[in-house]
């Protein structure tokens, strides 16, 4: 089985690194911008009409979300246009095709979780962009998955875990936004699933062992960005990472201001995946747990 993955160096294709070796009997390749450039479309689907891989996987993606208000030519070539042209090399080759989208999808109003069939109306430019790339997936009708996620981070590179840890050692009281909701969800626990999932459906007497379309995937449970920042270093207190917590201090994201607007319900309803995968995500106090473990002192 031959698996092919863009976007070397994002956090979900790190950590698809550490999980191909559950895959036995597969050969993985990662392509970074210097094989795949994203800002180029036209180019980037030479590699999959080229290998022919059995199964392609996105993890490239435009990630700015303040910077897309500005760049949005950019960021829909990179997570739209770029993304169509995967999804068509992939009806040409016969590959399967796993793509990564966003909760920003949604406009982030009322309290209860987003469901696949829920109208999308994204409020900033990033979830445009994102919708984009969704639309034009399904538009071109490959063999694809596409999984929506929410508040990705990892025990490395950028993400609000590591902004946090780095903010801590320099500063006694830190102010965090609690009105918007969603569910942290570890990059680990996303290529871990999705590894399983490619080697049930290879399995499988089908090779089909959920249908394609939307899903969403995000860990369990749900909590504010205040939350999660509290929860972070009470664990990394605990873990020696920190020598002492600082004051977390919550704010309303009216007196934090950012050049695109946040969504307040970013939950994602985890039912459809729940039933066709036959999988439900562990809780993000868990998974966090896990990965603040892995970090160590």
């Amino acid at each position: 089985m031959k698996i092919l993955v863009y976007g070397r160096s994002g956090q979900v294709a790190r950590a698809l690194q550490e999980k191909s070796s559950l895959a036995k009997d597969s050969h993985w390749i990662f392509l970074g911008r210097d094989g795949a450039d994203f800002s180029h479309p036209g180019t980037v689907s030479k590699p999959i009409l080229d290998l022919k891989p059995d199964w392609v996987i996105n993890a490239a993606a435009y990630t700015k979300v303040d910077q897309a208000e500005k760049e949005f030519e950019l960021a829909t070539r990179i997570n739209a246009i770029a993304v169509g042209e995967l999804a068509e090399a992939c009806t040409i080759t016969g590959s399967r095709f796993v793509h990564f989208s966003t909760d920003y999808v949604f406009p982030g109003t009322g309290h209860t979780p987003w469901k696949e069939t829920d109208a999308t109306s994204p409020i900033n430019a990033y979830g445009r962009t994102k919708l984009e790339g969704e639309n034009l997936v399904l538009a071109t009708g490959a063999s694809a998955w596409i999984f929506r996620t929410s508040w990705v981070y990892d025990g490395t590179g950028a993400n609000f875990l590591n902004t946090m840890l780095k903010l801590a050692a320099t500063r006694d009281e830190l102010q965090v936004v609690n009105d918007q909701m969603g569910a942290p969800t570890y990059s680990r626990d996303i290529a871990e699933f999705v590894v399983q999932a490619i080697l049930k459906s290879e399995g499988a007497a089908t090779k089909e062992l959920a249908p394609t379309g939307l899903y969403h995937f995000a860990q369990s449970g749900e909590t504010s960005w205040h939350g999660f920042a509290q929860k972070i270093f009470a664990l990394a207190v605990e873990r020696g990472i920190l020598a002492r917590a600082p004051r977390v201090v919550p704010i309303a994201s009216r007196d934090y201001p950012t050049p695109a607007a946040r969504p307040l319900n970013s939950r994602l309803d985890l039912s459809k995946l729940s039933r066709e995968f036959k999988f439900t995500p562990r809780s993000w106090n868990e998974a966090l747990q896990g990965c603040i473990l892995r970090m160590g002192p």
